[in-house]
């Protein structure tokens, strides 16, 4: 087990105390040590300190430097939330290449009690209630209970020295403005127990959000459409998503129905936040994220599901565009998202002539995210085979040249069963095709006519009939 140690008093003394249950619990210890490079020679001396003290015990020493400044001026991004980022980088990097299988921290419950107070007043909901978790990934923090002054009369009972962070002190931050100011206030003042009675707070709230979270990832999974390149539900689903589990079928009027809508939205608000981190480019950050999503980029969203034209779109952080579709809410990412503009379609474009051989061709379309097989087929014999189907054309009827390719502007298709032809355009509006799903959208052509269109009838003229010979089945595979 690792045990990260920045020098501070409650790192060492998590070191000191794991040392003397080492044998107890059964792990070996090493220490880890970032060197966040913020405060020069004293950063450094830092460094020195815990390498000294890894010496004196016998334990492995990890050590990683890293420019936080300029990484946080580079992103442009919170000095606090860089560097808190860079450690867990460096803690998971360690498990990941076997050297740890875990990384204790020495967050204490005056850390929990700031955490939680910080979170109260930058506003939050049941989530920032919860604080810091006692375990998150690969990280433990076993001191979550233990106060911090509890922790310095140990280390002066063992005549064990600690390194002191002068930025600590800094009271430009509202951190430490909490740590000096609020917090003695609130303990003179007020209430003497309030450290223990807000870390009691955040172990409730962390209780309440898991099983509220449970309750949500269940009711996601089941009205949540996702594929490769997006994630889709109902707006239905989204703001009604109890109706199906009959939590209404009683006839409610008045203040009940009211209860019912704030059951609803608080629901709703939770499946639609799951929605955007989990299409989100950084989600890997796994709550480390530069871009954080807010109440009000969830508020927004839920104002294009009530209210939003179909058609509307929305740009979140993390790379996300929420689309208004008819009735669905369509999640994407910047990977995923439709380009637009005069190179939209260029990058979509493709055609593929088709040759069969030995009466079979497999053409793959990583643009329409699938692989088309053709194959040769004597119709008399195998026509039970494919009747439902519907994607036999009568090879005699068609040219030898036979091209997949997508479909463009001003194409045209009369699908069996129609007396004329329409724009395939047309055809995608009334199917409630979006211009989003639209492209790349395969046809094929024999001489240049539209013969067939995915999810529409062969085009008349080229099905295969009574006096068909030789068929060409088409089937259509995911890649």
């Amino acid at each position: 087990m690792g045990v990260g140690v920045s020098g501070g008093a409650d790192s060492v003394a998590l070191l000191l105390l794991l040392l003397e249950l080492q044998e107890e619990l059964g792990v070996v210890l090493s220490v880890v040590h970032l060197n966040h490079k913020l405060r020069g020679r004293a950063s450094d001396a830092d460094e020195k300190f815990v390498a000294r003290l890894a010496a004196q015990h016998g334990l492995d020493f990890h050590v990683e430097r890293v420019d936080v400044g300029a990484r946080a001026k580079r992103e442009k991004a919170n000095l606090e939330d860089t560097a808190r980022r860079a450690r867990y980088e460096f803690f998971t990097r360690l498990v990941k290449e076997k050297k740890v299988d875990r990384v204790a921290v020495a967050h204490t419950a005056d850390d929990q009690a700031e955490t939680v107070l910080a979170h109260i007043l930058r506003g939050t909901g049941l989530a920032g209630l919860g604080g810091i978790h006692p375990e998150t990934d690969c990280v433990v923090r076993p001191l979550l209970h233990a106060r911090r002054a509890e922790l310095r009369a140990y280390l002066r009972s063992r005549k064990q020295s600690w390194r002191e962070d002068a930025t600590n002190r800094d009271t430009t931050r509202m951190r430490a403005r909490i740590r000096s100011k609020l917090l003695p206030l609130l303990e003179k003042e007020f209430q003497p127990g309030v450290v223990a009675h807000l870390v009691s707070l955040a172990e409730f709230a962390r209780e309440d959000e898991a099983l509220l979270e449970l309750f949500a990832r269940e009711r996601y999974e089941a009205l949540v459409k996702k594929t490769k390149d997006a994630a889709r539900a109902s707006l239905t689903a989204l703001l009604q998503p109890l109706n199906e589990r009959k939590f209404n079928a009683a006839d409610a009027e008045g203040t009940e129905k009211k209860k019912q809508g704030k059951v609803f939205n608080a629901l709703t608000k939770r499946m639609l936040r799951r929605l955007i981190e989990e299409t989100k480019l950084d989600k890997g950050n796994k709550g480390y994220s530069s871009t954080q999503i807010t109440a009000q980029h969830v508020a927004a969203v839920l104002e294009l599901a009530r209210h939003g034209e179909s058609g509307k779109t929305l740009q979140l952080p993390g790379g996300v565009e929420v689309r208004r579709e008819r009735g669905e809410l369509v999640f994407c990412s910047g990977l995923s998202r439709p380009a637009t503009g005069k190179n939209a379609t260029r990058e979509l474009d493709y055609e593929y002539q088709i040759d069969f051989e030995n009466g079979t061709a497999a053409i793959r379309l990583p643009q329409a995210g699938c692989v088309f097989r053709l194959r040769v087929i004597d119709w008399p014999t195998n026509r039970g085979e494919t009747r439902d189907s519907g994607t036999v054309l009568d090879r005699d009827r068609l040219c030898s040249s036979l091209v997949l390719r997508n479909w463009r502007p001003g194409d045209r298709l009369q699908p069996t069963g129609h007396q004329k032809a329409h724009k395939l355009a047309r055809l995608f509006n009334e199917k409630h095709i979006s211009r989003w799903e639209r492209r790349g959208w395969p046809v094929l052509t024999s001489e240049g006519t539209l013969v067939w269109a995915r999810g529409f009838p062969i085009a008349a003229g080229f099905a295969a009939g009574n006096d068909t010979r030789e068929g060409i089945l088409i089937a259509e595979e995911k890649l």
